[in-house]
């Protein structure tokens, strides 16, 4: 009995040392989000690209995602915009192509995105189609008239990958389409432009980013093999030590789920991803950063770790609650009264969530009192992030199932202080 008491304070400890080094890490690099962000220099408008959209039964929103780059700030001669169709069963290719897009049909059968995009690169690749630089979106997305010339910027800039600021077309339907916005206005700040700041790789989340025809064709094209193709593009810039720049000038509008039960689908996918690229990924960026050639795949190893250290700190606390239900003290680190007031109790987990919302709405120019619900919502969203990671731990999501989207917008409908 005592063994195994002492085996439980141990791993108590061991956990919550792991977790509050990894925290700690976090936040100092986040603090950088505060700092003011370079802006890339104006560059003549010369760079052709290539759009490229993957779309499964997006008949209801895809039009207006082309009519928005349509009507890009950018000379129509020097884009095009390719609309690739894949498991349809609507007229997704005939809204598309009435809206101004060419339509490149998927030959192959594709079961996700990341699949969709080798077809698209491997078409390209084979009919000799080339481009300076190539601008991937969801089918669900908006985007702002600026964001070619800026990617154009950033391009003759030297980058060879970049991510645009992700924001969002329906921040106030529901509490879950808030917290998902809170959430990615948090990564816009507090991940990708305070790493930019110091040096580090932005990371691409889905959608808006651009990767250049030279990095593309060093790479034998788009291949990626985990349910979230968008971490593991990063990766493998990384272990190239090519940084993901960061690019706010260009600005994307995306359709948030409105309902828990969609959150918790999509997430439980992104959890698997995360864990897959894990597996798949963390030793070799550890190679990496050992060997002293890249800073950048040392810091990709740490996001790789994130749903391991939700899971160690929830172990942590729970260790901790059964050891005290039986009177038994255990020390967690750090031992100090402060600690255990601010992060022990779920009271304080609650407020600790809710300021740093509130921090990231005023941060980012979004606060309004239409997002209270999702503030107070919040903790929930990022709490049962724990019970995901602990499914996917035994139970890996295998199917790339499709959110639909319903939220027909166009850019125009969204006010003016938004955009």
């Amino acid at each position: 009995m005592r063994i195994t008491l002492s085996l439980l304070a141990t791993l108590a400890w061991g956990f919550s040392f792991a977790f509050t080094i990894y925290a700690a890490y976090n936040l100092l690099i986040a603090l950088a989000g505060f700092h003011k962000q370079k802006k890339w220099k104006a560059a003549v408008l010369q760079k052709r690209f290539a759009i490229l959209i993957a779309a499964r039964n997006e008949e209801c929103v895809i039009g207006n995602l082309v009519e928005s780059l349509v009507h890009q700030d950018y000379p129509h001669e020097l884009y095009d915009i390719y609309v690739i169709p894949n498991n349809c069963t609507d007229d997704t290719a005939g809204a598309a192509s009435r809206a101004g897009a060419k339509i490149l049909q998927c030959t192959v059968p594709v079961k996700s995105k990341g699949e969709v995009l080798t077809f698209a690169f491997d078409y390209f690749f084979r009919k000799n189609i080339r481009y300076d630089g190539y601008c991937i979106f969801d089918a669900d997305n908006l985007v702002d008239p600026g964001f070619l010339s800026a990617m154009n910027n950033a391009l003759c800039g030297g980058a060879k990958a970049a991510q645009a600021y992700r924001d969002s077309k329906n921040p106030y339907d529901t509490a879950i389409s808030g917290c998902y916005s809170i959430y990615y206005w948090m990564i816009n700040r507090f991940y990708n432009r305070s790493r930019s700041n110091i040096g580090l790789t932005a990371i691409i989340n889905g959608s808006g980013f651009m990767v250049s025809d030279e990095l593309i064709r060093e790479m034998g094209g788009f291949h990626t093999y985990t349910m979230t193709e968008d971490i593991e593009f990063t990766t493998q810039c990384v272990l190239r030590d090519v940084r993901v720049e960061w690019v706010p000038e260009a600005r994307i509008y995306d359709e948030q789920p409105l309902d828990f039960a969609q959150s918790w689908k999509q997430r439980k996918r992104w959890s698997t991803g995360l864990l897959q690229g894990c597996r798949r990924y963390l030793l070799p960026l550890l190679r990496s950063a050992a060997s002293g050639r890249s800073r950048l795949s040392a810091d990709q190893a740490v996001f790789f770790l994130a749903p391991v250290m939700q899971v160690i700190c929830f172990l942590s606390m729970v260790i901790s609650a059964v050891m005290a239900a039986f009177y038994l003290q255990v020390d967690l680190f750090p031992q100090t009264e402060i600690f255990w007031k601010l992060f022990s109790p779920l009271g304080a987990s609650f407020l600790l969530t809710v300021a740093t919302a509130v921090i990231t709405l005023v941060a980012e120019k979004k606060f309004s009192p239409k997002m209270w619900k999702a503030v107070l919502y919040y903790w929930v969203f990022i709490m049962s992030w724990i019970p995901i990671n602990l499914l996917c731990l035994f139970k890996k999501t295998t199917v790339w199932d499709q959110i639909h989207h319903t939220r027909s917008i166009q850019l125009s409908d969204l006010p003016a202080a938004e955009r």
